[in-house]
């Protein structure tokens, strides 16, 4: 560490986590400079002011900060992530396109959450999108001094939406009616009757399905505890039997092919796994007059069902993989709603007016 004039100022030159720093002191007095030079060193360390690098990335347009943020976090992290954080970030280039991000405020985070809010979007999906905006402003070191004045929205505690038997009927009455739509009706089928979540059907590979067994083996999931070993019904082996009849006329069968390969301009790639059916299923659940439903919906129908027929809660978990306390709580509530009706039938006044 060094202090040095320039035109009656002094200026602090110093070294933070390998990190050079010239910063003014803003004052003529050396012993204030030796002061003010401690004070800078602590808001170094805890975050409060940017490093070079952190400076000339503030300075770029969000656009363009964008772009090197997902490039950098392609080698740190999930693929699934990615994915995630570049949707995300569609709605955030929209509005902050041009906009350095180093002089994005306070004020200008709450207007672009006030009007995705106005567009309908559910405060969870908002807050999403900032957590992301959150991450590329503190690789700028700005976050620390808009922390305080960003809040989240509220979010609603939604833990789905649970298909009827009509529903289901419709759903997948829909979902047959078209071959371009094949794919998706034998995820959904999947789901319906394993409780898997559509990131866990989509890193399924060959090598994971155990046709003599009956056996589905779920090796990446959202946590450590979603993998786990699920027995396969009579729907789950027929949708299973019909990807492989398309992979093995695809040439795409081998053990470490996944069961859902991704397809790019009309081209099969066995070796990556499908990204997403998003159309299909927007497609096929407006045909069946359930627009909105979620494909994420029918694990919360299949687990529902489950806990309906007195499933307990250790198998619930077992076949589902990490349930929190809170959801574990909500299907224990659905099992005795179901319970207290099944009782409630066989009364029949038994004990006359006797209440």
């Amino acid at each position: 560490m060094a202090l040095w004039k320039r035109d009656k100022t002094w200026w602090a030159d110093l070294t933070v986590n390998g990190s050079r720093y010239r910063e003014s002191l803003k004052t003529t007095d050396r012993r204030e400079a030796r002061n003010r030079e401690k004070e800078l060193v602590a808001k170094i360390q805890a975050g409060k002011v940017g490093s070079p690098a952190g400076k000339a990335y503030a300075r770029l347009a969000f656009g363009e900060a964008a772009d090197i943020f997902l490039a950098e976090r392609k080698n740190r992290v999930a693929e699934r992530t990615v994915q995630f954080e570049k949707e995300r970030l569609v709605p955030l280039r929209r509005h902050l396109d041009a906009q350095a991000l180093g002089s994005i405020t306070a004020e200008r985070i709450g207007a672009y959450q006030q009007a995705r809010i106005a567009d309908g979007v559910s405060g969870r999906t908002v807050n999403m999108e900032v957590g992301v905006l959150r991450k590329m402003l503190k690789k700028a070191k700005r976050w620390a001094f808009l922390a305080e004045d960003v809040t989240k929205y509220p979010e609603q505690s939604n833990v789905g939406r649970a298909l009827v038997f009509e529903e289901k009927l419709l759903l997948f009455n829909a979902a047959g009616q078209r071959p371009s739509w094949m794919v998706a009706h034998c995820a959904a089928v999947l789901a319906a009757s394993t409780t898997c979540r559509g990131v866990e059907l989509k890193n399924v590979m060959w090598t994971h399905v155990n046709f003599a067994k009956a056996e589905l083996r779920i090796d990446r999931s959202k946590n450590e505890s979603g993998r786990r070993t699920i027995p396969l019904n009579k729907d789950a082996m027929a949708a299973l039997r019909r990807l492989r009849e398309r992979a093995e006329a695809l040439g795409a069968a081998e053990p470490e092919h996944f069961v859902f390969p991704a397809c790019e301009h009309n081209r099969i790639d066995p070796t990556k796994r499908q990204k997403s059916w998003r159309t299909a299923w927007r497609n096929l659940t407006e045909e069946a007059g359930l627009k909105g439903f979620r494909f994420h919906d029918l694990r919360h129908t299949a687990i529902t069902e489950l806990a309906e027929s007195g499933a307990s809660d250790a198998t619930l978990m077992a076949l589902s993989g990490h349930l929190s306390r809170q959801m574990l709580e909500h299907y224990s509530h659905v099992r005795m709603k179901a319970k207290r009706e099944a009782v409630n039938k066989l009364s029949s006044g038994l004990m006359g007016k006797a209440s």
